[in-house]
């Protein structure tokens, strides 16, 4: 899993620093994506506490915090914040009492506030973290966007996964990434790709080098990300392989842990590439809504035999 600093996210979400010690945002990193809402433990009950989490206070736990004599709020912000807390971020812009922030100095913890309400801070803050410290890692390939399937095209080099991704363009499919995939898995088990900023919209043609797509086609052709539905390893014809012809076979690559339905599209000189790969996401798509043409043939095949033998 990723991490990222607490500098990092001050900037990012622009929150409002309160309390910061010298260089210690720059020196304490996120390593929990979930969140911590320290309502229970304002009350003074610290078993199970999560203090690596980023500490949420709203109004509802400030509130509920004043309820209780001047003693236990004492007492209960010094254990608090002896935690290693990487960050308290107070949320509708509340001014605390003077005790809390008394005590988040005492013991060097990273105080920020936001103008945002709490629920929509927390939704923002998530989609933040999981996108952040999703695991990730730089893959060869080329990833298209087919017909609103998105497909990797991997193979060896020269293979012409480059050429077959400009001709799709041409057809009015869109590019994401070429060469260099970044894909990041997120918590609900999508593997998404998308360009490294420095590749964003070019492709590089042999023979004519690295053309800008964006600049030829329009912003119609280019996508910044886009779930990889589809792993197609294009290969060199070879007479003496076997090559799927039913479509029944299924094999899965495996990526991030995340399990993806993988074809392999052998490649001949008189094959039109490009319209095989736009088939082949047609009938993923067609096969996700269960609509399975193999499956069908072969009922069909199995019943016309069966006929036969009576």
């Amino acid at each position: 899993m990723s991490k990222i600093t607490v500098r990092n996210l001050i900037d990012d979400l622009k929150l409002k620093e309160i309390i910061s010690p010298d260089k210690k945002a720059e020196e304490t990193y996120i390593t929990e994506k979930e969140l911590n809402r320290p309502g229970i433990q304002l009350a003074g009950y610290f078993d199970y506490f999560t203090p690596e989490r980023i500490q949420i206070i709203g109004k509802t736990e400030y509130t509920f915090f004043g309820n209780f004599t001047r003693k236990h709020r004492l007492k209960t912000l010094d254990e608090y914040f002896s935690y290693d807390i990487p960050l308290v971020i107070v949320t509708r812009g509340m001014e605390l009492r003077e005790d809390f922030y008394e005590y988040a100095h005492k013991h060097n913890v990273i105080v920020c506030s936001t103008e945002s309400a709490t629920t929509r801070f927390i939704n923002r803050l998530s989609w933040y973290l999981e996108d952040k410290m999703a695991p990730r890692e730089t893959i060869h390939g080329v990833l298209v966007d087919i017909n609103g399937v998105g497909v990797l095209i991997r193979g060896e080099s020269g293979i012409g996964k480059s050429e077959t991704a400009l001709e799709l363009i041409q057809n009015g499919n869109r590019l994401i990434a070429d060469d260099a995939v970044e894909i990041k898995r997120v918590d609900d088990g999508l593997v998404i790709g998308q360009a490294p900023e420095i590749l964003r919209n070019y492709l590089e043609i042999r023979g004519i080098g690295i053309i800008d797509i964006q600049s030829l086609y329009g912003a119609r052709a280019m996508n910044t990300s886009k779930r990889i539905d589809l792993v197609v390893h294009l290969e060199s014809w070879k007479s003496d392989k076997y090559y799927d012809r039913l479509g029944l076979d299924r094999d899965y690559e495996y990526m991030l842990g995340e399990k993806i339905e993988k074809l392999v599209v052998p490649v001949k000189p008189g094959r039109n590439t490009a319209m095989i790969l736009e088939v082949a996401a047609m009938n993923y798509r067609q096969r996700q809504l269960g609509n399975d043409a193999a499956v069908e043939f072969s009922n069909k095949l199995t019943v016309a035999i069966k006929n036969n033998e009576k």
